[in-house]
């Protein structure tokens, strides 16, 4: 049918026919037998390379052509597939990471908080409260909660992550459970509830929807717990690498597939691999916590992020944002949510 579709059609781009290179790549992939949703990934990268890349105008810094973003059910068919693939990633992600200037490890050690100061106020005095961290990574930010008194719980969907947070919490001599999970099936590996649940920065894109979400937060909360979540705004997923236009819809409306290379921490490290990312709206955000019969007791944007993660970042009094947009766009949110 594609062929069909296209049969006759030609057209150039830097003396190269797409119509040619189109019809030769789906004819040679079905021959061998790949599946569509693997199809339009290696297309996508055939054709990324094929264009040498085209140059991002106000930055003048080569940025990838991105031509297809497959939608939710052609993944959904295979849960697997998403999960399997970033939890690959995440372990390349936590080697690279923990000895990563951007990490500090050494302060770290050295008994230096990694939370911010948006979280702290908002988690208040955890002494002796029981904690719930999901998405924890590596565990410095459980680690720093257990510091502070809470009897922590860590979750993460990379084994190697949470490998290293078993081992750091054994150095620092410091009390805390860490479990390799799923979010989604936690409920089925974890028993309890507790005090506060928590979760922070770049989390909830690695999740396809937000009902299942919010389900696992209040099936752990305590009756009278608290939800604190500080996250990324969906604004900034919007935008290009290089924040020169919008590439991203706003609302959840399909899957962005990537094969990916480096890492916000070291985008010259020796990581290549694919991910599986999502965005969400504000409105799926409370909205899936308010279905749950939660309660939202605070919310606040900000207009700059506490971690230098971004391209074209400036350092400014209030902490990293991109430069020339100072003050113009929202960068991060931050949520309580109470169970009654």
């Amino acid at each position: 049918m594609i062929g069909n579709r296209l049969n006759g059609l030609s057209f150039s781009f830097k003396g190269i026919n797409w119509a040619t290179y189109f019809l030769e790549f789906i004819h040679k992939n079905v021959l061998l037998g790949n599946d569509f949703q693997n199809l339009m990934v290696r297309l996508n990268d055939l054709l990324r390379r094929k264009s040498n890349y085209y140059q991002d105008i106000r930055a003048g810094v080569p940025a990838p052509i991105r031509l297809f973003r497959l939608k939710r059910p052609l993944i959904m068919d295979n849960p697997s597939s998403y999960l399997d693939a970033n939890q690959k990633l995440w372990d390349q992600k936590t080697e690279v990471h923990v000895d990563s200037e951007f990490y500090d490890m050494k302060s770290f050690l050295a008994g230096q908080t990694s939370l911010k100061e948006i979280e702290l106020p908002l988690l208040g005095d955890i002494k002796d409260k029981s904690l719930l961290h999901l998405q924890c990574h590596f565990g410095q930010d459980t680690l720093s909660l257990a510091r502070m008194g809470a009897q922590v719980t860590g979750i993460d969907l990379s084994e190697k992550a949470v490998q290293t947070a078993q081992n750091l919490a054994k150095q620092l001599n410091l009390s805390a459970h860490f479990l390799a999970s799923d979010v989604f099936q936690l409920d089925k590996k974890l028993e309890g509830q507790f005090d506060i649940v928590f979760t922070s920065y770049g989390v909830i894109g690695w999740l396809p929807e937000l009902k299942s979400w919010a389900r696992i937060i209040d099936h752990f909360l305590k009756p009278g717990g608290q939800f604190v979540f500080v996250e990324f705004h969906p604004v900034v997923w919007m935008f290009d690498d290089h924040f020169t236009r919008f590439d991203y819809a706003y609302f959840n409306t399909e899957a962005i597939i990537e094969e990916i290379e480096g890492t916000y921490a070291d985008r010259n490290a020796p990581i290549k691999a694919k991910a599986y990312n999502w965005n969400h709206t504000l409105s799926d955000v409370i909205g899936s916590l308010l279905e749950r019969g939660l309660q939202v007791t605070h919310f606040q944007e900000y207009d700059y992020s506490p971690y230098d993660c971004f391209n074209h970042t400036v350092k400014t009094k209030k902490g990293y944002q991109i430069k020339g947009m100072e003050g113009k766009i929202p960068m991060v949110y931050s949520l309580v949510v109470n169970k009654n």
